[in-house]
C-alpha cells in the first residue's frame, strides 16, 4: 500500500516518525511499535542507497508504511531511490511551483516524466517480476513535497495543486529559520504559518502534513486537521532517553 492509499484508507490522522540512526536493526524495532509510518531520511541522517534498502527489507513484515526522504529535488538521484524499491518519497525544500512540478516529473515514467527505465534491473519492478509495472508505475509510488519557507507556504496552493503531488508536509524548523526565528520552531508565527499551509494545501483536496516533536505543537497540528504527523525520531528517543538514566542513576 502507498502512502497516498493508506491516507485515503484511514479514518484519522496517520502518526509517524523519523529513523535518523541509518540502521535496519533500529528500523525493524521502530516498524513494530505501533505506528502508522516511519520517515526514513536520506537528507540529514547519514543514510546512503544501501541503508535506505536495508531498512526497507528490515520494516517490509511489519503493518508500517515507510517513507524515504531523498536528499534533494534531483531526477537522478530520486531515480536510485525509487529503483530500491522505495514506493513512497518526500521531497525536501519545495518552495515554488516548478519545484513541484520538477519532483513530480522525476517519480513518473515518460511521457508524464522524466524518470529512467530500469524496471527489470532494480527491486521496484522486481527485475522484470512485476506484471504491467512500466504502465501500472503510478499507483506504486506516492510524492509529499516539503514545504520549509515562507516562499513556499505563500505558494502552498499552487504546488499542492501539481498533478503527481499527493500531499504537502510541513518543516518548521527550517520555516523557522527562514522567517529570522532559528530554532523556535513553536513560535506563535511558525504556527501560524503551517495552519495557513494546512489550509492552502486542503483547500486543493491534497493531505496535509506536519513535523512536531512537541507534544503540544503536535496536538494542537492534529486537532488543526493534519493528515499525517511525525511527533518524533529514534535519535532523539535514544538521546532524550539515555540521559534521563544518567540523570536519575548517577
Amino acid at each position: 500500500m502507498t502512502f497516498r492509499e493508506a491516507i485515503a484508507t484511514s479514518e484519522r490522522p496517520l502518526i509517524g516518525m523519523w529513523c535518523g540512526s541509518a540502521s535496519p536493526l533500529v528500523a525493524e524495532i521502530c516498524a513494530g511499535s505501533g505506528m502508522d509510518w516511519l520517515l526514513i531520511d536520506g537528507e540529514h541522517a547519514p543514510n546512503d542507497l544501501s541503508t535506505i534498502m536495508a531498512q526497507l527489507h528490515a520494516v517490509a513484515a511489519y503493518p508500517v508504511t515507510p517513507v524515504v526522504r531523498v536528499p534533494v529535488n534531483d531526477a537522478a538521484i530520486i531515480k536510485q531511490v525509487l529503483d530500491l524499491g522505495a514506493q513512497n518519497l518526500v521531497v525536501p525544500m519545495v518552495s515554488t511551483v516548478e519545484e513541484a512540478q520538477a519532483a513530480a516529473a522525476a517519480v513518473r515514467y515518460p511521457p508524464g516524466g522524466v524518470r529512467g527505465v530500469a524496471a527489470a534491473l532494480a527491486r521496484s519492478g522486481r527485475w522484470g517480476r512485476a506484471e504491467n509495472y512500466l504502465a501500472d508505475a503510478d499507483t506504486h509510488v506516492s510524492l509529499m513535497v516539503q514545504v520549509e519557507t515562507m516562499a513556499g507556504v505563500e505558494a502552498a496552493a499552487q504546488i499542492a495543486a501539481v498533478d503527481g503531488v499527493d500531499g504537502v508536509y510541513v518543516g518548521p524548523s527550517d520555516l523557522a529559520a527562514s522567517m529570522g526565528l532559528l530554532g523556535q520552531q513553536t513560535h506563535p508565527d511558525v504556527t501560524a504559518a503551517v495552519l495557513a499551509t494546512f489550509d492552502a494545501v486542503r483547500g486543493q483536496g491534497k493531505a496535509a502534513g506536519v513535523n512536531a516533536f512537541d507534544p503540544t505543537a503536535a496536538r494542537r497540528y492534529l486537532d488543526a486537521g493534519a493528515t499525517f504527523i511525525t511527533v518524533g525520531a529514534d535519535v532523539t528517543l535514544l538521546a532524550r532517553g539515555s540521559e534521563d538514566l544518567a540523570t536519575r542513576f548517577r
